[in-house]
């Protein structure tokens, strides 16, 4: 079969149930991990006979794809922060949000940081370990650790650590169940849990039937509950002066105020994402 003939017969099997344009760009990634052809390479070169076995790894794609497999979980990997990260059905897939996360906090550091003694900088519910990592490698004169109750997650976090050349400590830990931390910190930040059940309707197919349950969803009745225990161990394992970060549910900003007010929290402060939606928070011990 040639290349543009795979081409065609992959938008037929996968045309009403994704966008044209989401079709096109599974293709091309694709293309480029089975393959090692690019969009160029392809539209220069459309006679490009693929082999059988390649035309299996397709064929095992669209299988997936049809059954609303992430395309990240399919080949394994994807980019954050301008990083190679490995993924897979235990660690949530790291969103663009993130990204604006591990931008306030280095911008923040930046204008604030005048010391010379390392950063000691603790991730909670590290998962892909997208943050610890993003955070070691662009704050050099740091020292990163990161938890995860998922000892799964935290052996693909450890792999991410080495592709990207950074040393992080990571360690699995219950952090509802846990009465201290190993240390104290000058900067402790998470993105736990926070979608409600109640707010599941409003997810996509691909993130219910696959992404890991206890990375996203909360109860109705607490869904501030990973945000509470998180705090009140910040309080005490946080240096005089530090920060704490989350990403949080837009819908309970204010919620969070109170919250970090009660544990007394000072210059507490929301911060929008780039669509206006209130997505992260800092305060300070």
């Amino acid at each position: 079969m040639k290349i543009s003939e795979l081409k065609n017969y992959f938008h037929e099997q996968l045309s009403g149930l994704y966008p044209s344009e989401e079709i096109q760009s599974f293709f091309y990634i694709l293309s480029e991990e089975y393959l090692n052809l690019s969009r160029v390479n392809i539209a220069l070169n459309p006679e490009t006979e693929v082999s059988a076995n390649d035309y299996d790894k397709f064929q095992i794609a669209l299988f997936k794809l049809n059954n609303h497999e992430p395309i990240q979980y399919i080949i394994g990997e994807t980019e954050f922060y301008g990083l190679p990260f490995k993924v897979n059905k235990y660690t949530l897939i790291p969103r663009p949000e993130t990204e604006e996360l591990i931008d306030y906090i280095i911008s923040n550091h930046k204008t604030t940081t005048q010391h010379s003694e390392p950063t000691s900088i603790l991730d909670i519910g590290t998962g892909s370990g997208c943050i610890a990592i993003s955070l070691a490698k662009n704050l050099p004169n740091s020292k990163v650790s990161a938890l995860d109750i998922s000892e799964k997650a935290i052996k693909v976090a450890s792999e991410n650590a080495e592709i990207n050349n950074v040393n992080v400590d990571f360690f699995q830990t219950d952090i509802l169940k846990v009465t201290a931390l190993p240390e104290h910190y000058d900067i402790i930040v998470s993105n736990p849990p926070y979608v409600r059940e109640l707010e599941k309707e409003l997810m996509q197919e691909n993130v219910l039937r696959h992404e890991p349950d206890s990375a996203l969803y909360v109860t109705n009745s607490d869904p501030l509950l990973f945000y509470r225990s998180i705090s009140r161990l910040a309080k005490i394992h946080l240096k005089p002066g530090g920060k704490l970060f989350f990403e949080i549910n837009e819908y309970l900003a204010d919620e969070m105020i109170q919250l970090l007010k009660d544990e007394g929290f000072k210059k507490i402060e929301v911060k929008k994402d780039i669509f206006g939606k209130d997505r992260m928070m800092k305060c300070v011990k």
